[in-house]
């Protein structure tokens, strides 16, 4: 017996020692490891979160490629997540590294769910050889400096202060790559806007940021038309409210008011920006109007307004007063954004139980603008949670001619939806101004990024058009996609929001028939110091100014 124990005592003397010897080896290992993949890690430029978080950030990946295996163990699935849920998010990464999204056995998606989007398919669908590229497409035709472009997606308001400076060069030279515009958001024009030379929306909002007199707090003509002199400033935007805000002005924090951001929006540095909830000098149909011709005359470019829609009333006392003032007062364009749309920093109450969603506001304004013949005048933009190729083409469905989006091209850029954004600790250094976490950005490579994520979703928008038998996406109409009911059938968009006469407007939208003066070529450089006006500016200021 003494014998077996002493036995047993040098077998666990030896495992003791094997494991000691092991665990030495483990640690010198990891002595040598752990350096490598932090020099290796701070060093490359291709990874944000790798960057910022050297060697601990390495184990997203583990995670994320273990949760393929052990996801069905874990609480959150792929579609249940929220604002964007697992599905969305993989679909634009893949889609920005310019990836194969092909999947394997079938679909995640509970199809039969109400509201579920279903596109028709035509027994015929197109052939590549018939497939038609985009159209060129003209707004503010009556201007002197019309816009014309293919776009069909484009970057969405997100305005440099509530995103870094990386990410603002980022997204400007990959939206010149692929040939989409970029809108400034409400935070003024930057000089990283226009470093790639890509096409510009700028964006007014209720501060008026970058075209506002510092005394007065007007609407400064002499900055407005110093904005506009840029060639690259293709259009002017009025913000009258956002999605995920509607009725609040815009929140950026202190902490992201540095002194660049302060300088360019005339803000004192590290003081909280909050802008007025509506614009002081517009509170009528007459004074929208008003302005915009006020914009549009100055700058002598299209000019519209991003709203928010919370009734139909609205938009019958406003096309109405259109009709009596003349067509050529509509705005050139309207941006609808969704009240599940975005924001940096916004109360609850206004997140989440304000305004309509884009699935209601969409179809009622463009319903509202063929009522009252306006839909060939005024072109439409759509906003709010678009960011997969399924919601561009139902976008277009409903009637939409353009489509844009900001939380899709931040996923692009790599945003992991850490809900950091008010915070200035966003750890991709997308939504922050913290040098160590911004150094994780790398501009270059993320435009490429940027770049791929537009061309993905292009050519997937033409393969549901395709499918659908026509010829390029905007020729998809109502009848081409079809939603899931209570009982769980489903009908065609064109059953669910009939428009009389809406379908031949369409057509003949599509055949370019659009108004379109062809006073200049939209290539062609604009100067304007020396341009002509024909309205008196000094009547138009003044009573812009009397309105204030």
């Amino acid at each position: 017996m003494d014998d077996f124990l002493q036995i047993g005592k040098t077998w666990i003397g030896y495992g003791l020692e094997i494991s000691q010897d092991l665990f030495s080896i483990l640690f010198l290992i990891l002595l040598v490891c752990i350096p490598i993949l932090y020099i290796t890690d701070i060093t490359q430029s291709k990874h944000a979160v790798r960057r910022n978080f050297p060697v601990i950030g390495r184990f997203r990946y583990f995670f994320e490629h273990v949760g393929e295996f052990f996801r069905q163990y874990f609480f959150s699935m792929d579609r249940e997540e929220m604002p964007f849920n697992r599905a969305q998010r993989s679909w634009v990464y893949r889609a920005a590294k310019d990836i194969s999204n092909t999947i394997a056995f079938g679909s995640s998606r509970d199809i039969s769910k109400v509201g579920t989007v279903l596109f028709a398919n035509c027994p015929y669908p197109t052939l590549g050889e018939d497939a038609a590229p985009l159209a060129k497409q003209t707004i503010g035709p009556e201007c002197r400096h019309p816009f014309t472009t293919k776009s069909v997606f484009n970057i969405s308001g997100m305005s440099y202060g509530a995103i870094s400076k990386p990410a603002i060069l980022a997204l400007a030279e990959g939206a010149k790559k692929s040939g989409c515009w970029m809108n400034t958001g409400e935070g003024g024009l930057s000089k990283y806007h226009l470093q790639s030379g890509c096409d510009i929306v700028f964006q007014i909002g209720t501060a008026k940021y970058g075209v506002r007199d510092l005394i007065s707090g007007k609407l400064s003509e002499s900055k407005l038309r110093e904005v506009s002199l840029h060639n690259q400033v293709r259009m002017f935007e009025i913000k009258l409210s956002q999605g995920g805000k509607p009725g609040k002005g815009g929140i950026l924090p202190g902490d992201k008011v540095t002194k660049e951001v302060a300088d360019i929006r005339g803000v004192r540095m590290g003081e909280d920006s909050i802008s007025p909830n509506r614009h002081p000098d517009i509170s009528s149909d007459e004074d929208l109007l008003d302005m915009i011709a006020f914009i549009r005359e100055i700058t002598g470019k299209p000019v519209g307004f991003k709203c928010v829609i919370g009734s139909e009333d609205w938009l019958d006392r406003l096309f109405q007063l259109i009709t009596v003032r003349g067509k050529s007062t509509a705005p050139d364009f309207i941006t609808v954004d969704s009240a599940d749309g975005g924001t940096g920093a916004a109360p609850m109450p206004l997140l989440d139980d304000m305004g309509l969603p884009l699935k209601e506001s969409l179809p009622m304004l463009v319903n509202k603008l063929n009522q009252y013949d306006l839909y060939e005048r005024v072109n439409v933009i759509a906003s709010g949670k678009l960011v997969t190729p399924a919601d561009v083409a139902w976008a277009l469905c409903l009637g939409a001619e353009f489509v844009s989006s900001a939380r899709g091209f931040m996923f692009s850029l790599g945003c992991i939806q850490a809900l950091q954004c008010n915070k200035n600790t966003c750890p991709t250094g997308i939504a922050t101004h913290d040098k160590g976490l911004q150094r994780g950005l790398n501009p270059h490579l993320k435009s490429l990024r940027v770049a791929n994520y537009v061309k993905n979703i292009v050519h997937e928008v033409g393969m549901i058009a395709h499918s659908c038998g026509v010829n390029h996406p905007r020729e998809l109409n109502r009848r081409h996609a079809r939603v899931v009911q209570e009982n769980g059938l489903s009908v065609p968009l064109n059953i669910l929001y009939p428009s009389e006469g809406y379908e031949s407007v369409v057509e003949r939208r599509n055949l370019g028939a659009r108004p379109w003066s062809g006073r200049q070529d939209d290539n062609e450089d604009i100067n304007l110091e020396n341009t002509v006006v024909n309205i008196p500016l000094k009547q138009l200021s003044e009573k812009a100014d009397s309105s204030l």
